[in-house]
């Protein structure tokens, strides 16, 4: 109900859901008092199938009408007890949202002695110890291997993390606030502003930046059009910020594909990713082991790596 700005809102729901009782405790009687009128005993509605299936009309049976009763109890009952009726919370004040932060808090309880050994832990030590590592691939297959892959190699639009490239910086500190924070990456669409053929011009050099094969001829004016439209995020050698999240693009690590077409694609419509904040679901402690073990995929010869 946060949503609803409106107490009209709340009045209608309440509206539907006691109606609702209403109406069935009205209908029950209505109709069995008026097949009691109408039908003295079973009789033949001449409907017959498969040649002697027949329908007979009856009377309501009282079982059926009483059961129907007891449910339209329970039902009053429920929202009396619990919140159902617009903003009425409930005589017992249940929410389903303190339940799951009760449960969460439970939880984090019975698990922080698994924990404790590593509060203190510096990172690289962290990334070193093989229980620590294992809790941490346990905790990434759960919580990220969804987006990232259960072997962290990403895919189109999700970030490989096991190389040395990183949108917004590949320090234990910055990779632990992707984590808890989650990021937001926007690349804003140029339609409005730069023509098809300009950003074709752009994408030759942009593949060119990175040593792929380029049009020699649309690389001089790609470059005009990429220090107009392009460095102040992007840099003006095109290796990026990390603090804007925005890719180097002369390292040949392409996270929406290096064709000249998706490129453009781009360019024009711009793209947006969202890594979703994991400080709900992640305890603090987790987080940091977690932080430890993708931190490792990246070190040469890391030991998280053997892990996988």
């Amino acid at each position: 109900m946060s949503d609803f700005v409106s107490s009209f809102w709340s009045y209608f729901i309440s509206a539907i859901a006691l109606g609702g009782i209403v109406w069935c405790v009205w209908l029950l009687f209505s109709q069995r008092a008026w097949l009691k009128k109408t039908v003295a005993q079973a009789e033949d509605t001449g409907h017959v199938w498969d040649g002697d299936l027949t329908e007979l009309n009856n009377p309501v049976p009282r079982w059926w009408t009483v059961m129907y009763l007891l449910l339209c109890a329970f039902a009053l009952a429920y929202l009396w007890l619990y919140p159902g009726l617009g903003t009425y919370k409930g005589w017992l004040g249940f929410s389903s949202a303190d339940q799951v932060r009760s449960e969460q808090a439970a939880l984090a309880e019975r698990i922080r002695p698994v924990y404790e050994r590593y509060t203190q832990m510096p990172i690289d030590q962290i990334a070193s110890d093989a229980e620590a590592r294992a809790i941490g691939q346990r905790l990434f297959l759960n919580s990220c291997a969804q987006c990232h892959g259960s072997d962290a190699r990403g895919g189109p639009s999700f970030p490989n993390l096991t190389d040395a490239d990183w949108l917004h910086g590949g320090e234990p500190e910055q990779i632990e606030q992707s984590i808890a924070k989650g990021r937001h990456g926007l690349m804003p669409p140029w339609k409005g502003t730069i023509s098809p053929s300009e950003a074709s011009d752009i994408a030759q050099y942009v593949r060119s930046l990175s040593g792929l094969a380029a049009d020699a001829l649309r690389v001089v004016p790609g470059k005009r059009g990429f220090d107009t439209y392009c460095v102040a995020c992007h840099g003006a050698e095109g290796k990026g910020n990390p603090m804007l999240g925005a890719p180097n693009l002369t390292d040949n690590v392409w996270l929406h594909g290096s064709s000249e077409a998706s490129i453009v694609n781009i360019i024009l419509n711009g793209k947006e990713n969202v890594m979703p904040a994991q400080e709900r679901n992640l305890t603090p402690e987790q987080i940091r082991l977690l932080t430890a073990w993708v931190w490792g995929l990246s070190r040469q010869g890391g030991t998280a790596q053997a892990s996988r």
